[in-house]
């Protein structure tokens, strides 16, 4: 058994998917007050906030799982979308290109500290205009780093891939499941 601290459906989904035990717990970090040089910087610091964050408020004795995830079009992050034009917007930057998803994940339990920084690479065909339109209006980016649903509407698009579908959606489970299991 473990804290989840991510209110992500998509992170618990991989949990139950993977058969760990875990209850879901709220996180109080305001990511938005961090500065970073670099997606990879933005991701870690968020990470280790909300880890910090953790430790504080629930303590280590039931073990604790943290995470964030950027998307990046290699110059800038493709942080949450806030609105349908951001959306819009967001994903335009990834049609019929290559984006890096990255996932930071923290754990702690009384014995054991990992912290793991992983990579998705894809490559993106260019997204049809009329299923954009719809994958805008299902509001399913709302919530999403980059607005991106690689497991949703971007899975038509894979060009190539290089990395975990896990990293891609959020947290990268492979790497954790002989340390927590």
């Amino acid at each position: 058994m473990l804290y989840l601290v991510s209110s992500s459906p998509t992170r618990a989904k991989i949990l139950d998917s993977f058969k760990v035990e875990f209850c879901q717990k709220p996180c109080g970090f305001d990511e938005e007050s961090i500065t970073a040089d670099t997606p990879r910087e933005f991701v870690y610091k968020a990470t280790a906030g909300k880890f910090e964050w953790a430790k504080q408020e629930y303590g280590i004795e039931t073990p604790i799982l943290c995470a964030d995830t950027v998307v990046t079009d290699g110059k800038e992050i493709l942080r949450k979308p806030k609105d349908r034009d951001d959306a819009r917007a967001i994903l335009l930057k990834q049609s019929g290109k290559s984006v890096g998803i990255i996932t930071c994940t923290a754990y702690a339990s009384k014995t054991l500290t990992i912290l793991d920084l992983s990579v998705t690479e894809y490559f993106f065909a260019k997204f049809d205009e009329v299923k954009l339109e719809a994958h805008l209006d299902s509001m399913d980016w709302n919530g999403k780093a980059g607005g991106c649903m690689v497991e949703g509407f971007c899975k038509e698009y894979i060009v190539s891939q290089k990395g975990l579908d896990s990293c891609a959606m959020g947290l990268t489970i492979e790497k954790l499941l002989p340390f927590i299991r």
